[in-house]
């Protein structure tokens, strides 16, 4: 059965502040989406209320995910479910080497849908993370090294397509992954999640770099003004945008 990420009119504040004021979104299994709209436009938060930041205050409106109501549920609830988040600035974890955290996630997983399993053994994860690094063309070194510390822009956001790739999960929430990478760091990753995508993953990029979505062609394009979605397409939205920016967005928009 197809995993639905249904979004229905949400609306979302931080601090009393609407963020959010009527999002509709709906992303399935197989299908490859891009969120695009000018810094401030309230995709990033869209992400996070997604994954159920504490910061961030649901106050209408409704995440399906999968049959379940994502709202009743924590973050790690979430992500066994098989939502994923890569985040647009992920955090350091000193002392938590990657390999560790990717083998307590797979087990979290694996607990979940059967109590009584004991867990991933040690052989089992080295050849699984193993296959994926080598698919992905990561460095060994990676699964030794401390989660992102230490790690350059690129390294960190190639280690979320790496954890991307080891759990497997249903739909790929990717926060402004292209965010601070050259143009050789940009195409790793993209090669990454283009290895990636296929009927099992459902992938929703969030940018508002146009140029990023020429190596990850979405089928489906969605444009955020002031915390709603405002326009959707193909492919010919985001060329659209990258012809002619986002003051059109804005002047049709602004006073609606």
């Amino acid at each position: 059965m197809t995993a639905v990420l249904e979004i229905r009119n949400l609306h979302v504040s931080i601090d009393g502040k609407p963020i959010l004021k009527g999002v509709n979104l709906t992303v399935r299994q197989g299908e490859v989406h891009a969120l695009m709209g000018r810094n401030g436009s309230g995709k990033s938060t869209l992400a996070y209320a997604l994954m159920g930041h504490p910061a961030y205050t649901v106050d209408e409106g409704q995440i399906i995910f999968d049959g379940q109501d994502l709202l009743e549920m924590e973050a790690d609830a979430r992500s066994r479910a098989g939502l994923f988040l890569a985040f647009q600035y992920p955090v350091a974890v000193p002392g938590v080497t990657l390999a560790n955290f990717l083998r307590a996630s797979i087990n979290a997983r694996r607990k979940e849908a059967n109590p009584e399993d004991k867990g991933i053994s040690i052989q089992e994860f080295r050849r699984l993370l193993m296959g994926k690094m080598q698919s992905l063309k990561v460095d060994p070194s990676f699964a030794g090294r401390y989660l992102n510390e230490g790690f350059s822009g690129g390294e960190k956001k190639r280690a979320e397509i790496l954890q991307l790739a080891t759990l497997e999960p249903k739909i790929a929430v990717l926060d402004e992954t292209d965010s601070g990478l050259d143009i050789d760091a940009l195409r790793v990753v993209a090669d990454g999640i283009n290895n990636l995508i296929g009927p099992n993953l459902g992938v929703l990029v969030i940018t508002h770099y146009e140029q990023f979505l020429n190596y990850i062609k979405p089928q489906f394009v969605h444009v955020m003004y002031d915390g709603r979605v405002v326009e959707e397409g193909g492919f010919d939205l985001a060329e659209k945008i990258q012809a002619q920016g986002y003051d059109w967005v804005a002047e049709k928009y602004a006073t609606a």
